[in-house]
């Protein structure tokens, strides 16, 4: 059976973008690539590359922010540390959630979390001169590995795939020991691959931070969503894994673009351990003005970069986290749709010969969630990038994230019509006629 697309309009659509190796386009790249074939061709691409939130914000979030505005905050500056109401219902989502106890003066607004690790890096580059690489453990975010670049700063990274569990400790060891390391970010559910780190590699993640004085970046934009488990209830254990019960020199990003499905207003929340908010470091003091940790960060870069966040959004968001320790928005609930479609979809590339990348946790799968890994036999994730976009499918290759496996990332967000899970079992069933191949 033909291929829908010609591999010649592929490779003009990637000569007339300037991409000289398709795997190294960035996620919007790939989107517009995809974009530019639609237009060409004439047909609907299965867009699976971006993590846009498929589901419709939740309400109370944005009645609050109407309200908000209706009363005429737009006209006003916000307070660079963030509204009384925002950090008081922040810190109250984390003790519902996480069962951690973070203080409201340690809950700080970001314009999205996007800024809050931007943010973050630079301060932690600043913190010790002795100190100047981020850690990723990857693989992760890419945009985050591009914000390190834009800045300067020096990083480090390795694929965790083969240092789950026991392995991990030697493996981070390696790298914090050479006294060079300010900070490490990772997330939990993963981005892209949505394994969850285990209470074990968390454990060895804070011990090891608090023996050599790094900064933990937590990234929790995908909170609770580790559909295996009970979590979502608030004050009720389970609780969201976090590196938090085991250090205090850890900041956790939350955002509420896929939580609540609240993206488009970019607002989120970096909190900050109380006892790493009070922290006085000479380096800060020479530079900023400010020793004390949290200060310096709100005061001395986010001020600097974007003087505040929105001041409705911040309504909008404690609104959010405020009914969901209450227990009256069940978010967890409403984000299961994403399992439900991954499900739905994998069984479909797992029949067409593709298997699952990063597979497990421990002994037990992955959770399906908003993101998976697939690979097909030897193929490069290059290769199955091109390949794809040939049948109508857009995704992403897991070089561009910093992993070192074959493969692509998928993303199930935006299926949202049921006769694109049919179009995608048909293209998936060309597909795989067309390359059998390379798994006989």
């Amino acid at each position: 059976m033909k291929r829908q697309i010609d591999r010649s309009a592929l490779a003009a659509v990637l000569e007339q973008m300037g991409i000289a190796d398709i795997s190294y386009a960035t996620i919007r790249q790939a989107g517009e690539i995809a974009r530019t074939l639609e237009r060409e061709q004439n047909m609907e691409f299965l867009h699976l590359e971006m993590g846009i939130p498929g589901l419709p914000p939740a309400r109370i979030g944005v009645e609050a922010e109407c309200a908000a505005l209706q009363s005429g905050i737009a006209s006003i500056y916000p307070n660079m540390m963030g509204t009384p109401e925002l950090k008081t219902q922040a810190s109250r989502f984390l003790k519902a959630f996480l069962d951690i106890d973070v203080a409201p003066k340690g809950c700080i607004p970001t314009v999205g979390s996007m800024q809050g690790s931007f943010s973050s890096f630079i301060l932690c580059s600043h913190l010790d001169p002795a100190k100047d690489t981020v850690l990723f453990i990857d693989p992760g975010f890419p945009v985050q590995r591009s914000q390190a670049r834009l800045l300067g700063i020096r990083s480090e990274s390795f694929d965790i795939y083969d240092y789950r569990g026991e392995k991990l400790a030697p493996k981070l060891e390696s790298y914090l020991k050479t006294g060079r390391i300010s900070a490490l970010i990772y997330s939990s559910p993963n981005n892209p691959a949505w394994f969850n780190l285990t209470e074990e590699e968390l454990k060895t993640i804070g011990e090891l931070a608090t023996r050599y004085d790094t900064v933990v970046i937590e990234d929790l934009a995908y909170m609770c969503m580790d559909f295996r488990k009970p979590l979502g209830k608030p004050y009720e254990a389970p609780f969201q894994p976090t590196v938090a019960k085991y250090t205090d020199n850890y900041i956790i990003m939350m955002s509420a673009s896929k939580m609540f499905s609240y993206a488009g207003q970019r607002i989120a929340v970096l909190a900050i351990s109380d006892r790493l908010y009070v922290r006085d470091y000479p380096a800060l003091q020479e530079r900023y003005r400010i020793s004390r940790l949290g200060d310096a960060l709100v005061l001395g870069i986010l001020y600097a970069v974007s003087s505040g966040t929105s001041h409705s959004a911040q309504y909008a968001l404690a609104a959010m986290f405020k009914a969901a320790a209450d227990g009256q928005l069940d978010f967890v609930h409403d984000t299961a749709e994403y399992a439900r479609r991954a499900a739905l979809t994998k069984k479909m590339f797992l029949e067409n010969g593709f298997h699952i990348v990063y597979n497990k946790d421990g002994d037990e799968d992955v959770s399906d969630g908003f993101f998976y890994t697939v690979g097909f036999g030897d193929m490069t994730g290059a290769q199955l990038m091109n390949d794809l976009m040939l049948y109508g499918i857009c995704s992403i290759s897991l070089s561009l994230t910093g992993s070192c496996q074959n493969g692509v990332r998928i993303c199930v967000s935006q299926l949202n019509r049921p006769e694109q899970f049919d179009l995608l079992a048909t293209r998936l069933n060309r597909f795989a006629e067309d390359h059998e191949h390379i798994i006989r």
